[in-house]
């Protein structure tokens, strides 16, 4: 997913909008976990950006995109962009 959302709307305060924003994106996180995964895939990994626009969108984990997009939210901007791209992991043995 790569998406801009806009931050305000005329039907909804901007509180809420940003929970909207965050409830749409956990969604398709969720969404993208559920899939079946390939052989010898252990899990859904996913690389993630975020940020006021797709020039200045930071590389960050995706338990981060929440609180970065309350981060933008209080810049006052109008949108934020969001990145979300799934690849298989596979997690290493420990030694």
């Amino acid at each position: 997913m790569k998406k801009n959302f806009s931050l305000t709307s005329p039907k909804h305060k901007p509180d809420r909008q940003v929970e909207l924003v965050k409830a749409e994106v956990n969604k398709y996180v969720a969404r993208e976990r559920r899939k079946a995964l390939p052989e010898g895939v252990d899990f859904w990994d996913f690389d993630c950006k975020c940020g006021a626009t797709a020039e200045t969108a930071i590389v960050l984990h995706v338990d981060a995109i929440n609180k970065n997009i309350d981060e933008v939210a209080a810049t006052k901007a109008e949108s934020v962009y969001v990145e979300i791209l799934a690849k298989p992991g596979v997690r290493k043995k420990k030694v």
